[in-house]
């Protein structure tokens, strides 16, 4: 579980993605008091630790507002440069999905950028599968991009 003194790390993995790809739209850098809170109201905040160092993180929230999606759960699984294919993305997601089951969710989303095909593929290994494509949904490096949604039943 996820600690106010893991904020930093967190933010430091988080902002590198948005500055350096297309895995996520967003182009506004996340600040450790952001994380914090975020970490602070979230009980399935998640790292990992490598080298004495946060080195991935895995959260859940709930996938739209209203009652109607109190079960339905969107996540965000990112591993720092330089520690991927170590299997933590994998561990991360497997705790995440125990998580979620215990806070009474049904399903997990994954909205994957479709300019992210390790992502599209991480997922897909997972047991997620594709269920919409939503064409140019999103916009980011002066260019438009797909969004891929892919869900697991819990």
């Amino acid at each position: 579980m996820a600690r106010e003194v893991d904020a930093a790390g967190v933010a430091t993995i988080w902002n590198n993605y948005i500055r350096e790809t297309a895995a996520t739209f967003n182009s506004v850098e996340k600040t450790g008091q952001e994380v914090a809170a975020a970490i602070a109201a979230n009980p399935c905040f998640l790292v990992a630790g490598a080298e004495g160092r946060v080195a991935g993180f895995a959260t859940c929230f709930q996938f739209r507002g209203g009652v109607g999606y109190r079960h339905t759960m969107e996540h965000t699984v990112l591993v720092a440069p330089g520690v991927t294919g170590r299997g933590l993305g994998r561990a991360m997601m497997t705790a995440l999905e125990a998580c979620a089951r215990g806070s009474a969710a049904h399903s997990l989303l994954a909205g994957v950028s479709g300019e992210n095909p390790a992502g599209i593929a991480f997922h897909r290994a997972l047991g997620y599968t594709e269920v919409a494509r939503l064409p140019e949904v999103g916009y980011k490096f002066e260019r438009w991009m797909d969004l891929v949604l892919m869900q697991k039943r819990l």
